[in-house]
Order: C-alpha cells, then structure tokens, then sequence
C-alpha cells in the first residue's frame, strides 16, 4: 500500500465582474492556494497613457484543489466567486502544464510576459500581410494584450503607431 496522496490539480472558478483580486484572496484566506494571472496593460484614458496590472483572463481565477481532502465545495460560496467551471457538479481540471507555463512566463514582480509572434524582438523590420496597410513595412514595437501589436510605419515621412492583429505580421 503506497502511502502517495494525490497533488492537487488546478480548477478554474468564474468570478463576479471585476471581482477577480477579491476572489482570490478570500480563497486564500480558505486555506486555497489560488492563483490570478495578470499582465500589465498600458491604457489611455484622459490624454494619459498609464501601464496598469490587469487580470490577463478576466473573471477568473485558477484554484488548486485536493479533491478527497479539501473541502472543495465552500468554494462555490465564496465571495468573488460565481461558480466553479464544470460539467454539471463536477469542476473540470485544468490540463497539467497549463498553469506552470503561466506561472514561469511571470517576471520578477509577478506580472505575466507576453511573447512577441515567434522570432520578433523590439525594433524588428516587420511586413504587414493584410489589411489596409497590406505590404507596408514597419518596426516592431510591442505586444499588447489580446493577442495585437503595435508597430511603427513611415508614412508621407513620418513615423505612425498601427495596433493590428498578430497574424497581420511577419519578419521582413
């Protein structure tokens, strides 16, 4: 007879709107070790352009859970927490490796990195492959969220800013 407990696996819970800090620290308090993703964001607002730290999956957050040992269910009436992400009762776990990857693509203050498409670094020669700006050439500038990046083309002799999606571009 082994003597191995199982490890806990990782669930998903949904949180209420803008909910997401507070449910996790009252899982936390539960004894829960549970974790929030989060990347910084730059954000425009009132001719300011500020960087803040934004939940990189709002409304929700991962929860580790020993299903024989802990008491899984309190979770549900957790304040932040709308409901655990299931089939029917039963929450579904996370595939293994998913939350780890996440966990070691954080930087040394806990915010999430986001990669660049592959083989891109800041000041790259990129080509726009469609769009209004199909064939244009640019430099990489950055990833934001949502899968987009932000690019500088030289138009009529000057330097413009153009959000697109990823797949819009490839190296020059």
């Amino acid at each position: 007879m082994s003597d191995i407990s199982p490890k806990p696996r990782w669930f998903v819970a949904h949180t209420q709107p803008q909910a997401e800090s507070r449910a996790l620290l009252n899982l936390q308090r539960q004894g829960f070790e549970a974790y929030l993703p989060r990347y910084l964001k730059r954000r425009r607002h009132a001719r300011k352009v500020d960087i803040v730290p934004t939940p990189l999956f709002p409304r929700y957050v991962f929860v580790a859970i020993d299903m024989e040992r802990q008491r899984w269910l309190s979770i549900r009436s957790t304040i932040g927490i709308s409901r655990l992400v299931g089939h029917g009762d039963a929450p579904l776990p996370v595939p293994t490796g998913i939350i780890e990857g996440l966990m070691r693509r954080q930087d040394l203050e806990g915010y999430v990195r986001l990669q660049p498409p592959v083989g891109l670094r800041i000041g790259d020669k990129v080509r726009v492959l469609g769009g209004a700006f199909e064939e244009c050439l640019g430099l990489f500038e950055q990833m934001t969220d949502e899968q987009r990046v932000t690019i500088l083309l030289d138009l009529l002799g000057r330097k413009v800013r153009v959000t697109l999606d990823s797949d819009l571009i490839a190296a020059a």
